[in-house]
């Protein structure tokens, strides 16, 4: 299947220094326009004198950074291996910017972005680019909602199909960027290019097969200006560091790589950069002292902010050595579901051996003990004790798996992290607001970093058997953070730490709380096979009004706000979906071989309304931003109408 990127016009020749400047600038003030339109340009940037195989015209070579993420869906685990991602020029010219294939984990990807390669290329407007990704050795799973009664159950595999019914084994994806938002390699400044995989517009998952069926039209946005700005990930092994300009370069290597050179990345350090080096606490400038000591080539993984205008990378935890997961030994990452003394059981685990490929496995079973090192972010000192520990708690942890087994949903295996270490995450929750008091809020709990909540055993949570947490009256402490009035009955969203193994209550503490005004919220409407020629009451310059009864619509037809479903079948009126005033935006409208994209709702809106009155039919639509139940309205950050040609 082929996904081409609306009509991004060639550009061709060479120009004098100041003929450039004006072409560049030009270029620049398209960009920040947006919109879809097709105009011819020619090519501001020459392209012969570099040669990325050949050290001696390297200086004359530009560099991309491309970054994958995914927006939310139905799985818990998509892994895939991307095989290869070229670039193509104006004037045919095509490039390849991976080295070599990398196994990718989209569903990593919902809070995060990885950056996987940092390519030399020859300075030039790209315009269009292919990915190729390989499913043969897939591991896709989604979580079984029909065995809500059975803790040891939850994940169930999945295949994936296209259309008719044929199982993925190789996908080539063709990208065209659109011609007010193209690719501008130069030297002495990296480009950005960040693709998102969106696993839930691009799927229809049947869960009541076994096994479960996802049948996909793949989407993979393409954007120079990434809309959603996430926590940016770098992992590698180190190249050198600079202290003067606390700094570190590492070689690139995605996701779990142990071999291969993606390109180089600088970090900058901070005076509050966390550091876990070989699994011991440091900060700013002695984490850096620490890292140098450890030498080249020592495993790194970093997590921080990307300056977008700058191209500049910011670390705010730093983890090298040992404290790598799967570096000198093995390592599980997941959620406690469970506690019984000091065995952890681990819900959808991801194993990383230390000598083996990643894999997905439902549940594992941990054994901590006093000599258990456990570390949190955010938290700068190493006093803590396995007793931190409890129910909900992301974590990850470095051990020994005696037992190796890369059967996903075989009986729970041992893990062994007695001599290892445990780092606890920021951890997401999801729920329905009970009551707000000064300090503290009460939710119905529905998910735990996006699992439902009954497959969570709240047992020894309390400090006494009363006083375990209790999902229906789930107690968050939010100190000085504050809730909107009203908020009783509405959708709210949390991140930070449960309370301490049988410390409890408050059941969680709270370092971020987004209640109903920011929750973001997902509209998915599908129109069946055949599509339909009326899916909006109004299409206008300012929004659009959706067709809520259309008779066509079929089993998609809902606003996801939080852990609510919202029937859009059922509501009074029509739903209006508007484009936010603020911020960036991405609009675009997909067919069977192309993807247009907009960043102005008005160039959308008008492609729209041309495509529906020549005779196209609406086959599906999403949308993200955030719902207002009061007033019906959605207003949107990204909107995607995917066209049915006649």
């Amino acid at each position: 299947m082929k996904l081409v990127y609306q009509d991004l016009a060639e550009r061709t020749g060479t120009r004098t220094l100041a003929g450039w400047m004006t072409m560049l600038l030009a270029a620049i003030i398209l960009a920040a326009c947006g919109g879809g339109a097709t105009t011819t340009s020619q090519d501001p940037v020459a392209e012969a004198a570099c040669d990325p195989d050949n050290p001696d015209t390297f200086e004359q070579c530009g560099t991309v950074m491309v970054a994958l993420t995914d927006a939310d869906g139905d799985f818990v685990t998509y892994t895939v291996d991307v095989l290869s991602l070229k670039l193509e020029t104006a004037n045919g010219r095509i490039v390849e910017t991976m080295p070599r294939k990398t196994r990718i984990n989209f569903t990593d990807y919902v809070d995060l972005t990885e950056l996987v390669t940092v390519a030399t290329i020859p300075p030039a407007v790209y315009v269009s680019g292919t990915i190729s990704l390989d499913y043969s050795n897939a591991e896709i799973f989604v979580e079984d909602s029909s065995v809500m009664d059975d803790p040891m159950q939850g994940s169930k595999a999945a295949v994936v199909t296209d259309i008719d019914g044929n199982i993925l084994t190789q996908t080539e994806l063709k990208i065209r960027l659109s011609d007010r938002d193209q690719l501008i390699v130069t030297r002495g400044r990296p480009a950005l290019l960040q693709l998102d995989f969106d696993l839930d517009a691009s799927h229809t998952v049947d869960i009541a097969a076994t096994p479960a069926e996802a049948v996909t039209e793949q989407f993979i946005l393409a954007e120079v200006l990434p809309v959603d700005e996430k926590k940016i990930r770098v992992r590698g092994p180190l190249v050198d560091v600079s202290i003067d300009e606390m700094t570190y370069t590492v070689a690139l290597r995605p996701f779990h790589d142990r071999s291969g050179d993606f390109g180089r990345v600088k970090v900058n350090v901070i005076d509050e950069t966390e550091f876990e080096v070989d699994e011991v606490m440091y900060v700013g400038i002695d984490g850096l002292r620490a890292l140098d000591i450890a030498g080249p080539g020592t495993p790194t993984v970093a997590k921080g902010t990307l300056n977008v205008a700058e191209r500049e990378f910011t670390a705010d935890i730093v983890l090298a050595g040992s404290s790598v997961p799967g570096i000198d030994r093995d390592a599980v990452v997941g959620n406690v579901i469970k506690r019984n003394g000091n065995f952890l059981t681990i819900r959808g685990a991801t194993i990383v051996p230390s000598d083996r490929p990643t894999h997905f496995h439902n549940d594992v079973v941990v054994e901590v003990g006093p000599e258990t090192k456990v570390f949190k972010d955010g938290h700068r000192m190493s006093d803590l004790s396995i007793d931190a520990i409890s129910i909900g708690q992301r974590v990850t942890i470095r051990g020994n798996q005696p037992t190796p087994t890369t059967d996903a949903l075989a009986p729970q295996i041992l893990f062994d992290a007695t001599q290892g270490s445990v780092r606890m995450h920021v951890t997401r929750l999801s729920g329905i607001v009970n009551e707000v008091m000064t300090g503290q809020t009460d939710i119905t709990l529905h998910s735990i970093d996006r699992r439902r909540v009954q497959i969570f055993d709240f047992t020894g949570t309390g400090k006494s058997d009363g006083e375990d947490a209790d999902p229906d009256n789930y107690e968050i402490a939010t100190g000085n953070l504050t809730l909107a009035d009203f908020s009783t009955g509405k959708p709210i969203v949390a991140r930070g730490f449960p309370t301490a193994f049988g410390w409890a209550p408050p059941d969680f503490t709270g370092r971020t709380v987004i209640d109903y005004t920011d929750v973001r919220s997902a509209l998915g409407v599908g129109w069946g096979v055949d599509g339909t020629a009326e899916p909006f009451r109004n299409i206008g310059p300012e929004g659009l009004v959706l067709f809520n009864n259309n008779p066509d619509i079929d089993q998609r037809h809902y606003i996801k706000q939080g852990p609510v479903l919202i029937d859009l079948t059922q509501l009074d009126s029509d739903t209006t979906i508007l484009p936010r005033e603020t911020g960036r935006l991405a609009f675009y409208i997909k067919s069977a071989d192309s993807v247009r994209m907009y960043s102005h709702f008005d160039d959308f809106a008008n492609d729209l309304s041309a495509s529906l009155v020549g005779g196209d039919r609406a086959r599906s639509m999403h949308a993200r931003g955030k719902y207002d139940v009061d007033s019906n309205v959605f207003t949107a950050y990204k909107i995607g109408v995917y066209l049915l040609e006649p």
